[in-house]
């Protein structure tokens, strides 16, 4: 039977913890510039975070489904791929509805959305398609992305525009999803730029063949650091021609987080699977086996601190989020120091409810 790939689990809780890092500073308008995506074009280390996930989800197709097909016939996965995709969906929507469940402007698309279509429709072409097919469609889809954000016109501003405005992502959402939307007239997890996202979880799952290749360990960890190399020098140059943007996932943004991911798997797989270094991995590892529960739980928390309300020293009402902020941190350090501790209590608070988690058993899979 084969092992629970130890690293791929320290890498996902990294990246959970990323997320909650950079979702819950203390004051958004005091954030260190790495903490926030960048505007437009370009990238930060926050831009990393969400590719690194869908990534992380289809190394995990690959090294789930083969054991899956062995124990259940297709009926069977196909129903369990649809119940988790409609639960993933479903708990993104009810994060956006809490606490005021205004179901007349819910935002429709987002993280959790995006999680859910992407890891649908990738398991569905795992199960359907070979090695060499997976490749095909994961290259196919980015080069059909370039193409029709560069060649199929907007009304008003031409074809090939990459602007907020100009987009040909935002015009179809603005067009399918006006009023339900992060923006009035765009989405970052819109529903064209869930094309290329596809592709950057089909990345992952073509890692999970490496990773059951067979090949020795250290072979299997140079691999993924030489084609990462490769990959992120590839992004690079497509920026070039199509600039790497998170907010409209492009085709470059897709290669280059895709070489990222591949490094940063494979440091986590030579460290724990090459070299037996495990114990620096637990904080992680705890993190990564109920990523999805405290991704959730934490959204919620966040929700909660800002809905309850506190009087200030003024009278006046604020949010009890504010008043920790104010009162507990920003009264002795700086704004952007306060911010951040308060985004890393925040990850440590969760930290030692899954801890508690890990050490009942309780694992909460969907």
């Amino acid at each position: 039977m084969q092992k629970r790939l130890i690293s791929l689990d320290a890498f996902r809780g990294i990246t959970i913890a990323g997320m909650i890092l950079v979702n819950n500073p203390g004051s958004w308008s005091a954030i260190y510039p790495p903490l926030a995506h960048a505007q437009w074009h370009g990238w930060t280390p926050t831009d990393l975070i969400f590719p690194f996930f869908l990534f992380i989800v289809g190394v995990a197709i690959t090294l789930s489904q083969k054991k899956q097909l062995e124990k259940h016939d297709r009926t069977y996965l196909y129903l369990k791929i649809l119940r988790r995709t409609a639960i993933i969906f479903g708990l993104g929507l009810i994060l956006h509805l809490i606490p005021y469940f205004n179901f007349a402007q819910i935002r429709i698309p987002g993280v959790l959305q995006r999680i859910a279509v992407v890891y649908g429709i990738s398991a569905v072409i795992t199960m359907n398609t070979g090695l060499k097919a997976q490749a095909w469609i994961t290259g196919g889809l980015l080069i059909f992305y370039w193409a029709i954000m560069k060649l199929i016109p907007v009304p008003g501003y031409g074809a090939g525009d990459l602007s907020v405005e100009g987009n040909l992502a935002a015009y179809i959402d603005n067009m399918l999803l006006h009023g339900h939307m992060w923006k009035q007239t765009w989405d970052p997890e819109g529903i064209l730029s869930t094309i290329p996202a596809i592709s950057t979880a089909m990345s992952g799952v073509l890692t999970g063949h490496l990773l059951q290749s067979g090949k020795e360990k250290v072979e299997i960890a140079g691999w993924m650091f030489v084609i990462g190399w490769l990959v992120i020098v590839v992004g690079l140059l497509w920026d070039i021609v199509f600039p790497i943007n998170k907010s409209l996932w492009t085709s470059s943004y897709v290669v280059f987080t895709t070489g990222a991911a591949l490094q940063f798997l494979g440091f986590c797989y030579f460290l724990i699977d090459v070299k037996g270094i495990k114990k620096w991995a637990y904080p992680a590892v705890v993190y990564g086996m109920n990523a999805i529960a405290v991704f959730v739980l934490s959204g919620l928390l966040a929700k909660m601190l800002v809905f309850i309300k506190v009087t200030g020293p003024d009278g006046n009402s604020m949010a009890l989020k504010t008043w920790i902020y104010q009162n507990w941190l920003a009264s002795w350090a700086s704004p952007m120091n306060a911010s951040l501790i308060f985004a890393v209590v925040n990850i440590l608070f969760w930290l030692v409810i899954m801890i508690i988690f890990y050490q009942k058993k309780i694992f909460i899979k969907i």
